[in-house]
Formats: structure tokens, C-alpha cells, sequence
């Protein structure tokens, strides 16, 4: 790989090459935000019409799971970041110790894809994190019946409903079960068993805020991070994003601390997203990301220097921009597919009308359900900056907000 600050030919320095493996709407944003900054990005795309395959200088179509096709974007670039956690993490390993810059490397890399491995990472490391044990895979680790007599001993100890969950590949609500009895219990073990699914269980969160910070960290050590956001979640899906939210200062000061801790501990590069409960009066960590995220969106108006911004910056290791919110609120809405499968580009011009709005789409094929775009809106007032969000989503065709209010 080479050094991307060097000089090539009559040209003087050439632009730095960002290689994305994945190609999906972060992706595109990415490449969006590199584009200002006259980078180059190279996308490893799984299908040639990925989101990102519209805005990428250039475009491979392949998969980071196979060697050769991850070895060809390692060449075409000087750093490997991703767009998603669909990796191979030995392949990384390998590709690292050839030279390849792999940021976030595996070691961060293994904690986003295994919620085991984070949850006793981070709770040996002194962070809270919500009571759990690892049940393994029904079938493999013992029958089916152990798994839930070991369920049932965690639930002496924390009561029913539990949650179970797949240690990996869970995502927007997926492979996440909760349950309030042994009945249940069993019933998602003996699937998981059948699926071939590992399990952890965990205590059942009574949860008052679900909120995320953003963190960035460089090589070099510099970190910054954005203020937290409240995160509004529906069937698993986020579908609001909210800063300050209903979030007060002491709270947001502690959050903040907490997930700037988390990514020296996980040793991130690149932008780290870190979700959290408050609950009961605890904070705790629930999920961690090692990649732009959804609930950093509203960054790309409602900050000094967007989380996609920032992202490139640091697997590069160049100084961090800041990361001040640019309004005393922001409001960012996902716009999801509507039961009618409309596109939501063919209504642009009625979401555009409402004051304010920032609309990204992200070029997908509309589908009930599926996440298609976001608009964000800055304001002086929480409710009136929530809504203006809100109308224009839903003059994109997006479902009505949980509570049907907006």
C-alpha cells in the first residue's frame, strides 16, 4: 500500500484512496463527505446497484468474505474501512499483517460482531452492561434441555422476562427474543439449536431512554465525540433520532464519558457508535458499532463536522474536525417504505415544501418496511423541530410515528 501522502508524478500529491468494504447507504454518505475532501473511495459492492455504486469513484463487485475479492480492494486503496460487520475477521487478521491499514481492525471489529465477547470485554473492564450468560449453541454445547435449565437458573437470579439473543448476525430487531416464561424459553432454544444459532440470555431492561454517542478516535490518539442523542425505536428499527431529546445535561455529560471510555478500551479507530440504556437510574452500554451509524445522521447538517466527515479523517489519521451541534435541537426521521411501495423520490417536492427539511435518499428500491432515506431539521424549539421532521418524512411516504402523533 502507499503512503497516501506521497507525490506521484507531474500531478503533485495524489488524492488518498478510502477503500469501503460494503457499498450500502453508509457507504454513499461516506463517499458523499469524501467527495468535498477530494478523496477517492473504492466501494466493495455485493450487488452492482448498491446504494453506494451511484457516488463511488470506483466500484468492485464482490464480497469481504472471499480473500480475493478483499485482496483487490486492499490494492486499489489505502486503507480498508467498512460499511457493515458482515466480515471475515481472520481474513482481516491476515491482510493486517501484510501491511494492509485495516481500520477498525479485527480486535475492534470481533467485539461489534460478537455481543458475548463485547458484553464480557466491557464488563471486566468496569462498564456496566446488562446482566447476561452465554448458553452456546443448543445441540452442540449440551441438549436443548440444559440450555434451559441454564436459562432458568439465570432467571432465579433475575426474574422473568429475559431476553435471549444470538450472539452474532442479530441486527434492527432481528435475533433478539424476548421471553417471560420456560414455555417460551424453550421454544427459542430448540430453533436456535435447529438454526445453528449461539445464544447468550440477559436480564429483561426496564428501559425509561435508549440513547447513542458517536465517538471518533485516530491512530494518533486524538478523540472527539458528538453530543448524545435520544434514539426512538419501533420493531427494532430506529425510527427518530432526537439531540438533545429528552436528555438532560448530567445525563448527557455521563453518557458522553462513558462511550469516550468505551472506545479506548475497544481500541476503535474511525467512528465508534456506542448505544445505550438509561434505566432505573443506570446507564448502561447495550450495543456497540465500529462504523458511521444510523444515529449519527442528524451530524451531517446538525454538527461542524459530520460523523462521515470525521470517519475518513480518522482511518486516515488526519485531524479531527469538531463536532459542535450546529442548533440548540435537531430532529432526524428515517423514511421508511410505505405499504404502498411508492418511490419515495416521486414525491420529493412535498417533502422539500416544509421548512427546513434536509432530505438524503439513498437511491434504494422502495419496499414496505425498508429503510430508504432520512430527513433531518434543526430548530430553536423540540416539538416544532420534531414535527417539521416528521411531515416532511411522511410526505415521503413513511409510516406514521410510534403513538400516531406526527
Amino acid at each position: 500500500m502507499a503512503d497516501p501522502t506521497e507525490a506521484s508524478g507531474a500531478g503533485g500529491a495524489r488524492a488518498a484512496s478510502v477503500g469501503i468494504a460494503g457499498a450500502g447507504q453508509l457507504a454513499r454518505m461516506a463517499c458523499e463527505a469524501a467527495s468535498s475532501l477530494g478523496l477517492r473511495t473504492v466501494v466493495l459492492a455485493a450487488h452492482p446497484d448498491d446504494a453506494a455504486t451511484e457516488v463511488a469513484s470506483e466500484v468492485l463487485v464482490g464480497l469481504p468474505t472471499v480473500e480475493k475479492d478483499l485482496r483487490l480492494l486492499a490494492d486499489r486503496s489505502d486503507v480498508v474501512t467498512f460499511d457493515h460487520e458482515h466480515v471475515d475477521l481472520s481474513l482481516l487478521e491476515l491482510l493486517a499483517g501484510e501491511g494492509v491499514a485495516v481500520r477498525p481492525d479485527a480486535g475492534t471489529l470481533a467485539l461489534a460482531v460478537d455481543k458475548s465477547l463485547m458484553r464480557s470485554r466491557l464488563h471486566n473492564a468496569g462498564v456496566p452492561v446488562p446482566a447476561h450468560a452465554d448458553l452456546g449453541r443448543p445441540g452442540a454445547t449440551g441438549g436443548v434441555e440444559d440450555v434451559v435449565a441454564a436459562v432458568e437458573e439465570f432467571a432465579d437470579d433475575h426474574g422473568w422476562p429475559l431476553v435471549l439473543k444470538a450472539v452474532r448476525g442479530g441486527y434492527d430487531g432481528k435475533g433478539v427474543w424476548p421471553v417471560g416464561d420456560r414455555a417460551e424459553a424453550e421454544s427459542v432454544c430448540r430453533q436456535a439449536g435447529e438454526a445453528g444459532v449461539e445464544l447468550l440470555v440477559e436480564e429483561r431492561v426496564a428501559i425509561d431512554t435508549e440513547l447513542a454517542v458517536l465517538v471518533a478516535r485516530r491512530p494518533g490518539g486524538q478523540i472527539v465525540s458528538w453530543d448524545p442523542a435520544e434514539t426512538v425505536q419501533e420493531g427494532g428499527i430506529c425510527r427518530e433520532v432526537l439531540v438533545p431529546g429528552a436528555l438532560g445535561g448530567e445525563l448527557a455529560a455521563q453518557a458522553g464519558t462513558l462511550a469516550r471510555r468505551v472506545a479506548e478500551i475497544t481500541g476503535s479507530t474511525g467512528v465508534l457508535a456506542v448505544e445505550l440504556f438509561w434505566a432505573e437510574g443506570r446507564l448502561m452500554v447495550n450495543e456497540v458499532a465500529a462504523r458511521p451509524h444510523n444515529s449519527g445522521h442528524w451530524t451531517i447538517e446538525g454538527s461542524t463536522t459530520s460523523q462521515f466527515e470525521n470517519h475518513l479523517r480518522a482511518v486516515l489519521d488526519l485531524p479531527l474536525g469538531r463536532t459542535e451541534r450546529a442548533a440548540p435541537h435537531v430532529a432526524s426521521v428515517n423514511v421508511l417504505g410505505g405499504a404502498d411501495g411508492r418511490d419515495p423520490a416521486q414525491l420529493l417536492a412535498a417533502a422539500l415544501s416544509e421548512e427546513g427539511a434536509h432530505v438524503h435518499l439513498y437511491g434504494k428500491a422502495a419496499r414496505p418496511g425498508r429503510k430508504l432515506g432520512h430527513v433531518t431539521v434543526l430548530g430553536t424549539d423540540a416539538t416544532e423541530t420534531r414535527n417539521r421532521a416528521w411531515r416532511a418524512a411522511r410526505a415521503l411516504g413513511t409510516p406514521t410515528a410510534p403513538g400516531g402523533d406526527r
